[in-house]
């Protein structure tokens, strides 16, 4: 079965979040199924740098205005499409944003050309390859499914994958004109959304099946408080939704030959992992305590929660406790942490940016991961954590409540919990959980307990690929049904 995956970002040739991982990790892990999946990207030029065996195998004088190539190559071990437009890809700040943090006026062409150029792939551009399926990731694809659909072909399966609904690619309505759509695709059933034009909402409204990374999430966007304005589609394809959550790559995320850590480890030796803990207290030049390291990974935004954080860090400091905070976002949220570690020197590191390899550094040495979101449609901090023996602190939300088993009485004597969840979803919560942290972690035993406990834990994408395989078997033979399923 071949697989065309469209996607904006893919690990490890670029990377703002967690698609990047998922793009990346799960055509390795659909090879066990026989499935063969293309992956096509943007131009960007960490991507163009990456490539080997590159091939032009189509060619387009005017894209959008811009000339372009489409590039046949290999990278990483991943098959792959690029388009190889420096008008629309090579810039000098972000994948999304320019130097000052401003969204690119022009994503709406920028994306609209990748999402149609996905189209006429899907349809044959290359000679000798078509795909029996399409999959697209989020809305700077969906708009492929689109075209694919106002082109009149519906013998090629399309599949959406919303990784976050809160992005949802909205531009005004005036850039319609310019898509190169039919009249009617500005409709309630197309791309209308609000008055203005929704990349995600075509993609909803074109897609045969919609997944979302967990079945949780797949019940939450169904309400107004996590439907994003969305949840009145949602709820009309709730028949063709179905909650999938995300694994990880067990050979990029591995302690015991991590090269990005200095002293390997696993659950069969889960003491090798002490040293981790200073170098990682070196690194920040923070002193060692006989208290926890708290860390967090993340981005500095209202939807991860780090205001509640940055409200209930004093909690951690005042138990004699750690913190280290790694990531970027709101400057509102960044200053907060960067105050924090001003007033508290001894207890508080703060590095802004995200940095790959510290990000490895840091979940081998900290002792529990912080993820107070407050929503989350999957989340992947919490299964690294797992994985590198740090015990996930987690809201109870989306994909953390299915995979992190909460410390309590019964899952601790039952010797199955992983992690501390907590609710409600507010400073309160969190500090609550900090404190139920600092009781389990005095308790040297039960901690180490739950430590070994979520090393144990399977966050491979074995089972999910196995679902993924499923669900594209029944979009080619639509007499088995999984759809729906979540």
């Amino acid at each position: 079965m071949q697989i065309l995956s469209v996607t904006a970002e893919i690990f490890p040739l670029v990377k703002t979040g967690g698609l990047a991982d998922v793009a990346g990790s799960l055509p390795k892990a659909l090879r066990a199924h026989g499935i063969h999946t293309r992956s096509f990207v943007p131009g960007y030029p960490g991507v163009m740098r990456a490539l080997s065996d590159a091939t032009p195998v189509a060619e387009f004088e005017s894209l959008f205005g811009e000339r372009a190539i489409l590039i046949a190559a290999r990278a990483h071990g991943l098959d792959l499409f690029v388009l190889d437009a420096p008008a629309f890809y090579d810039r000098q700040g972000a994948l999304y944003v320019d130097r000052h943090g401003r969204d690119y006026a022009d994503n709406w062409k920028r994306f609209a050309a990748f999402s149609l150029v996905a189209s006429q792939i899907a349809r044959g551009l290359v000679p000798n390859w078509r795909p029996h399926i399409i999959h697209a990731h989020d809305w700077h694809a969906a708009m492929s499914l689109l075209y694919l659909k106002y082109a009149g072909d519906d013998t090629i399966p399309r599949v959406l994958t919303v990784h976050n609904l809160a992005f949802q690619g909205q531009f005004p309505a005036h850039y319609f004109p310019e898509l190169g759509l039919p009249a009617e695709a500005y409709s309630i059933d197309g791309v209308e959304y609000y008055g203005d034009i929704g990349f995600l909402k075509g993609g909803l409204q074109a897609a045969d099946a919609i997944t979302v990374v967990s079945p949780t999430y797949a019940r939450e966007i169904m309400s107004p408080a996590f439907g994003m304005g969305l949840e009145g589609v949602m709820n009309e394809r709730h028949a063709d939704v179905v909650g999938i959550v995300n694994g990880i790559d067990l050979e990029v995320w591995d302690p015991s030959s991590d090269p990005c850590i200095e002293h390997h480890y696993s659950a069969r030796v889960p003491l090798r992992r002490l040293p981790n803990r200073q170098v990682l207290l070196r690194h920040f030049g923070l002193p060692d305590t006989c208290g926890p390291i708290f860390a967090s990974v993340n981005r500095l935004t209202w939807q991860k929660g780090m205001d509640f954080l940055a409200a209930t860090a004093g909690e951690i400091v005042k138990n004699g406790g750690t913190l280290i905070i790694h990531g970027q976002g709101e400057e509102k949220l960044e200053a907060a942490f960067m105050d924090l570690m001003r007033r508290f020197p001894q207890n508080i590191s703060v590095s802004i940016g995200y940095d790959e390899h510290l990000a490895h550094r840091i979940h081998a040495g900290a002792d529990a991961m912080l993820v107070p979101s407050r929503f989350e449609p999957c989340g992947l901090t919490q299964l690294y954590a797992l994985r590198y023996g740090c015990v996930p602190v987690v809201a109870r939300t989306g994909g953390l409540s299915e995979t992190i088993i909460d410390a309590n009485d019964a899952a601790l004597h039952a010797h199955v919990a992983t992690g501390i969840q907590f609710a409600p979803i507010d400073e309160d919560g969190l500090r609550h959980a900090l404190r139920r942290t600092f009781r389990l972690y005095r308790l040297r035993r039960v901690w180490e307990g739950l430590r070994r406990q979520g090393m144990k834990t399977d966050c491979s994408w074995h089972r999910s690929a196995a679902r993924y395989a499923e669900l594209y078997s029944e979009l080619l033979n639509p007499d088995m049904r999984l759809v729906g399923s979540a």
